[in-house]
């Protein structure tokens, strides 16, 4: 334990909130360093990155959807998970050296949040790519925990905290108290599952066929749920399915709300079943402490009123909904002598 002190005084240790669609890193006493979207550029037909190994993040995303026969651009995470390890691991080596930037001797440690459903193979994933991409220890903390602890939730006391934390993968509902989680429920309905609504119904309706950049822009500008008032319009462009031609047309914000009506029916029963499950007295808390609302997919316009529709209780945004989990990653550094306890780590399933 004195050797890993010291190896810490002269590494960079970070937290890192790998995401479905972008991975943030935070630094102990720095914040956020690096906010990337989670996608790589390989040669097709092999795990090789282009130009040389740099083709990660925002380079690799400009070219979703636009890459020739040779090149593919992959999103190695799917639903908050690994669903290829090789590029994973190439991802994460790439953002820790960026941000690490020192002797390859002296490894930081990393703290990752990673959904609370996940299995412990998925787990071991995390893991395993994270030491190979040059972590000298991994600990893992539940999004929910991490997303309420960047939050500034008080979830030490005895009283009940709860969030709701949609991302691009998954949606994390939970209901925490006294530092640990008392109940969650996690559904892989969240900001991908939205993008998807909106390329079926723009075929569906439009016989447009539409990419997922253009679905998410789509999301960004136009989303909207309920009854929040957001009546606006633009040109989408696409490839039409009938004639196979480029083509445009034009849609507005009822459209994408109807669009979106079964992603966000299933995010809300999802909150509906965690509240079912609760104990009658951290039921009784939410009434006064109400339902907070973390993560990129929550800033669809509308979303916190949807929720406090449903549900009858008070929700409302964090702020800054995007790094919520990262900050609680970075809070999780500050304090690891206190907190490595709570949190397991790789040497648990070794």
């Amino acid at each position: 334990m004195i050797f890993d002190s010291l190896l810490g005084m002269f590494s960079v240790d970070m937290g890192i909130d790998l995401g479905t669609c972008n991975t943030l890193v935070c630094v102990k006493g720095e914040g956020i360093v690096l906010n990337e979207p989670s996608v790589v550029a390989v040669r097709k037909g092999t795990n090789q990155v282009l130009r040389n190994g740099t083709a990660v993040g925002a380079v690799a995303k400009e070219m979703l959807g636009r890459t020739p026969g040779s090149i593919s651009a992959i999103r190695p995470l799917k639903d908050g998970v690994i669903a290829d390890f090789d590029i994973t691991e190439a991802m994460l080596a790439y953002f820790i050296h960026k941000v690490h930037k020192r002797s390859s001797l002296v490894r930081p440690r990393v703290v990752i949040a990673v959904p609370s459903g996940i299995t412990a193979v998925e787990k071991r994933a995390v893991y395993n790519s994270a030491e190979r991409a040059g972590a000298r220890r991994v600990y893992l903390v539940d999004e929910p925990m991490a997303a309420g602890i960047g939050a500034g939730l008080p979830i030490g006391e005895a009283t009940a905290s709860m969030i709701v934390d949609i991302g691009g993968g998954t949606t994390e509902v939970a209901i925490m108290t006294l530092a640990d989680i008392a109940v969650v429920q996690s559904v892989r309905v969240a900001g991908d599952e939205m993008d998807a609504a909106i390329i079926n119904y723009m075929r569906r309706k439009h016989d447009l066929m539409v990419g997922w950049q253009t679905a998410e822009s789509i999301k960004i500008e136009l989303g909207v749920v309920g009854d929040a008032d957001h009546d606006v319009g633009r040109i989408v462009r696409g490839r039409d399915v009938v004639t196979g031609l480029p083509r445009q047309t034009e849609i507005d914000s009822s459209e994408v709300r109807t669009a979106l009506t079964e992603p966000i029916n299933a995010i809300t029963a999802c909150v509906l079943r965690t509240l079912e499950n609760a104990e009658p007295e951290l039921a009784a808390d939410l009434v006064e402490n109400g339902i907070h609302l973390a993560g990129g997919a929550s800033l669809v316009r509308g979303m916190d009123s949807a929720i406090s529709a449903a549900t009858g209780l008070d929700a409302r945004l964090v702020d800054d909904p995007l790094s919520c989990v990262a900050r609680g990653t970075s809070v999780y550094l500050e304090n690891l002598a206190t907190w490595k306890d709570t949190m397991e780590s790789d040497t648990d399933i070794y």
